[in-house]
């Protein structure tokens, strides 16, 4: 479902006479429907670069990635708008929404986005903020105006809101409390059972081994200085 072949990454500083940094090269991976893997690696490793490559945020400089059999390293914007519309989904460690847009809404968006009715997408939504603790009197709220660990749990209801065949998943049991660890971990279990296949940084070494089927060394794909 996710296939990274050979890929090679570097950062263009333009504002130092255009010098260039490699940063990766050979990365290869992949994650089959119903698997976990996890990527580790030091600090400044890549994980994050590779993952932002793999989402089309980053431009591979060569290679494949290909995600439910798009290759987002050459695809067209709007194609991986349409593969991120029901196809990957992404849970990062920082909530971006629009101003004012109010907590329940946020969390529906996605599956309105695929068509889902409304009726059907606020249940699907209110259970999903029941599930991860957000009291219901926030609902009609910004979740700006919320606390971090709140807002984190509203980024992982949205991030789960429409069953996604590939989800990244960056860091989602950070800054949680005893009993929402639980419930993300439970989460990730399920999207499993149900064929997802999911590529994630856990720096939490229990939930890592709790999930993920394997791990995968970035530091192994480090560029040559």
């Amino acid at each position: 479902m996710i296939d990274v072949e050979n890929v090679t990454k570097t950062f263009t500083l333009h504002n130092q006479g255009g010098a260039v940094i490699p940063v990766m090269q050979g990365a290869s991976l992949r994650v089959a429907p119903g698997e976990c893997v996890a990527l580790t690696g030091a600090s400044g490793a890549g994980k994050s670069t590779l993952m932002r490559m793999v989402y089309g945020n980053y431009l591979a400089a060569s290679g494949a990635i290909r995600v439910g059999g798009l290759d987002v390293a050459t695809a067209e914007p709007r194609e991986i708008l349409a593969l991120r519309r029901r196809t990957l989904g992404y849970v990062s460690q920082f909530l971006r929404v629009v101003p004012r847009v109010p907590t329940l809404e946020v969390v529906m968006e996605p599956c309105l986005a695929t068509g889902m009715d409304r009726a059907a997408a606020e249940e699907r939504a209110r259970g999903l903020l029941a599930r991860l603790r957000i009291p219901e009197r926030l609902w009609s709220l910004s979740p700006l105006t919320f606390s971090g660990g709140e807002q984190q749990r509203v980024n992982i209801a949205r991030g789960f809101a429409h069953e996604y065949p590939a989800l990244l998943l960056d860091e989602p049991t950070a800054s949680l409390d005893p009993a929402n660890r639980e419930t993300v971990l439970e989460m990730i279990a399920e999207a499993k059972a149900g064929g997802a296949a999911i590529l994630g940084i856990f720096h939490d070494a229990e939930a890592r081994a709790r999930v993920c089927d394997r791990e995968i060394d970035v530091g192994a794909f480090a560029a040559a200085a």
